[in-house]
């Protein structure tokens, strides 16, 4: 009899990319385990899931929203909808487990399997937990963590350091500096700099960019500049007609740009941070302020407390980011510090180690 397990969440990259990872990772050992995914309909993950070769459901489900209560409204409404959502999927998959990666579709996942006995694991990437996951956590079977000291949060004894699983064509790319400049047309003789602000773009990363663009030109650098959607009409534009700059709202092989990078400019997303530690490049972090409990900060500082990353803070970015690039690209002793102990903060084997844990327990 197969083993059927259920990855729960989603809403963006951070969330998707691992889970199709250790997804990925179960198959690898166990072929003819039968993986079903749930997220929330409208997000990301109801495209990246079925491209990645897997099935998935949808659930009518929507986060608590911040910026304006009186969307929250129908909230209780649409929890009480997706339970039932949940209820119908768990009768028709029969589940041996269900994983929770974060994002609003983990909840009544997790909730609901615990509710019925069923193996529970959660993967928190952040080394600051979210607050479902912190409830979820007193009933999880095992919770795999993406940084060391997260007994804050949860029950030591089910703590395991993992890591963060990085998308494997990432972990395992041999693309050449060469073949990375020659991908975005630009000139192997120049210092690039690959300016990423997350698959949303970066609001206050891109105004700094633009507003300084002829000075990183004039120092003789080359911009790779991923804007996001929201952004994407300016910035080309603004790049227009300059040989030295490639612009688009999205990168879909991400290999290659790390590849052609010599220096990045990025948010500190926990998967954006797992990555950078497997490209190994020299980063400027200017963590997104409004993540939940400000976690992108936290995530930044532990690289920069390690002298392995350096930090802009996003109200500060557009006086100082554009300014502390071109002073890291002319500073190569720096440049090296930083590559060798963002490279000694590297985990390859997240993924593997994750579905090992998972599989000797159910």
């Amino acid at each position: 009899m197969s083993k059927r397990v259920i990855i729960a969440g989603g809403g963006t990259g951070g969330h998707i990319f691992p889970a199709i990872a250790i997804a990925n990772a179960l198959k690898k050992i166990d072929g003819s385990i039968e993986i079903l995914f749930v997220g929330a309909k409208g997000r990301m993950e109801m495209e990246k899931v079925p491209q990645a070769g897997y099935r998935i459901e949808g659930l009518d489900i929507a986060g608590f929203n911040r910026s304006s209560l009186i969307k929250n409204i129908g909230l209780p409404y649409k929890l009480l909808k997706s339970f039932l959502q949940v209820r119908t999927i768990f009768k028709k998959f029969n589940p041996d487990a269900a994983i929770g990666v974060g994002g609003y579709s983990s909840f009544p996942v997790l909730r609901f399997a615990q509710a019925k006995g069923v193996k529970t694991f959660i993967h928190e990437s952040n080394s600051f937990a979210g607050k479902s996951n912190i409830m979820l956590g007193k009933k999880a079977t095992a919770i795999f963590t993406g940084t060391e000291g997260m007994e804050k949060f949860f029950p030591a004894k089910k703590v395991k350091v993992t890591g963060n699983p990085v998308r494997v064509v990432i972990a395992s790319a041999s693309v050449t500096r060469s073949e990375g400049i020659k991908f975005f047309s630009l000139d192997e003789k120049k210092k690039t700099v690959l300016v990423v602000g997350g698959s949303l773009g970066a609001k206050s990363i891109n105004e700094a960019i633009d507003k300084g663009l002829d000075e990183m030109l004039k120092a003789g650098l080359q911009v790779i500049w991923q804007t996001g959607k929201p952004y994407s009409v300016k910035a080309k534009e603004r790049a227009n007609g300059k040989q030295s700059v490639w612009v688009n709202e999205f990168i879909t092989q991400m290999e290659y740009a790390y590849a052609a990078a010599d220096i990045v400019v990025a948010r500190s997303g926990a998967m954006t941070v797992a990555e950078l530690c497997v490209a190994k490049k020299p980063v400027l972090f200017v963590p997104y302020p409004f993540a939940a409990e400000d976690h992108q900060t936290v995530n930044a500082m532990q690289l920069v407390n390690k002298k392995a990353a350096l930090m802009v803070k996003d109200s500060e970015a557009r006086q100082k980011l554009v300014f502390m690039t071109i002073e890291l690209s002319l500073d190569e002793s720096k440049q090296e510090e930083l590559k060798k102990n963002i490279a000694a903060q590297t985990i390859n084997d997240a993924d593997k180690v994750i579905a090992a844990e998972i599989l000797k327990v159910i």
